[in-house]
């Protein structure tokens, strides 16, 4: 079957194409953006922007005692603003030369796809939907950082941001960049002062003083790693001068966690060993580390009614479920973090209704017929969750 055809016997694989041929990099979404509010206008879905252009599309409850629920997704890509040529292989939807972006535009079809549906379907008592697309989430998180959250009344969060379809991503690794710094102010001549006891180098220090240092998986519960800490990279000196005593140092560290209490842990254990430095060189040499959170953490929540009923559904239709949490980043982490509307604390989750493979590679690709699974498991979700 040729993209054609399917794509005019198939509204849902439609709409994701048409999406993924506008070019949205990281902060120029503006095309996107427009067609988005030109579809809802067309489908009568009430939509609205907030002053960085993050969307907000609304569907009015059909039974005011039930709760409301939110599906986000981003609307940029990794790539450029060069054409995106759409084209069948199988199953799998691809791009000619470049990245698709079905990270996460497969999110934005499946989104708005049910927002038509659910606004033609009469018959559904509903607490009502609300759909949140952001900018930027590729770059920099500024769209969510930027989300106005008093426009949101949902209390679940639905982010269609995973990779596989049955995903459903309870909690996820906060970012700490960690700066390691060594300053051994009296340097020196190599050979002048080699034998100066008051005199050490620093990039043999910060050698000595980053063996000391945890590196790789921390803490684990059964396969799942949960704390890590990682070496990002040392600098010390000038590779072509070896007659310095080198009087500076620096070396960096990220650490991600899903628990704040291994975090803490291990941030602990990190500066204690700078510490003890500190006292076997006195006025010698300093160390110093800073930790810097960039991403906030994604802990578990105690309710469990979304991946319990998402895991059900999914069993209903035949998709393998997978609840569990993931070792990165994602818009999750910012909703955790953030409360609605009504003051209440988001419990957010990020799930898969695609599979997406090799994403920011201009050979990711799309299983087409996951991504109708996916929708038909939105449906079903909705209805379950509204019962």
């Amino acid at each position: 079957m040729e993209l054609k055809e399917l794509r005019k016997n198939n509204e849902l694989v439609d709409l994701f194409c048409t999406l993924a041929e506008i070019p949205s990099p990281s902060l120029q979404e503006e095309k996107v953006i427009n067609w988005i509010c030109q579809y809802c206008a067309q489908n009568n879905l009430e939509c609205e922007k907030d002053d960085y252009n993050n969307i907000y599309i609304k569907i009015a409850p059909t039974d005011t005692t039930k709760e409301p629920i939110m599906l986000s997704a981003h609307m940029d890509v990794i790539g450029d603003d060069s054409p995106v040529i759409t084209y069948l292989d199988g199953d799998l939807i691809k791009a000619k030369d470049r990245t698709l972006g079905a990270d996460d535009k497969a999110g934005v079809a499946n989104a708005l796809y049910f927002a038509k549906y659910l606004k033609d379907r009469k018959d559904l008592k509903h607490g009502g939907l609300e759909i949140h697309f952001t900018r930027d989430e590729e770059n920099g998180m500024s769209g969510i950082k930027n989300t106005d959250f008093s426009r949101i009344n949902s209390k679940y969060v639905l982010v269609l941001d995973s990779d596989a379809l049955g995903q459903c991503l309870i909690s996820g690794a906060s970012y700490v960049m960690v700066d390691l710094k060594i300053s051994a102010p009296k340097g020196g001549h190599s050979g002048n002062d080699i034998g100066d006891s008051t005199r050490e180098n620093a990039a043999k220090l910060i050698a000595d003083l980053v063996s000391e240092m945890p590196q790789g998986v921390f803490y684990r519960e059964g396969d799942k790693v949960v704390t890590s800490c990682n070496i990002g990279g040392i600098t010390a000196g000038d590779l072509n001068v070896t007659n310095v005593i080198n009087t500076d140092a620096h070396a960096t560290y990220s650490i991600r966690s899903s628990r704040k209490d291994k975090e803490n842990e291990l941030i602990e254990m990190m500066q204690t060993t700078v510490n003890n430095f500190n006292k076997e060189y006195p006025n010698i040499a300093t160390a110093t580390i800073t930790f810097t959170e960039k991403m906030p953490m994604f802990e578990k929540n105690e309710d469990n009614t979304i991946p319990e009923l998402f895991e059900k559904t999914a069993k209903q239709l035949g998709i393998t479920p997978e609840i569990s949490s993931f070792h990165a980043g994602a818009e999750t982490h910012i909703y955790a973090n953030k409360t609605n509307a009504k003051g209440e604390k988001f419990s957010p989750y990020l799930l898969g209704l695609a599979t997406v493979c090799n994403m920011h590679s201009a050979r990711e690709y799309v299983d087409y017929k996951t991504m109708i699974k996916g929708q038909e498991l939105l449906q079903a979700f909705f209805e379950a969750f509204n019962k």
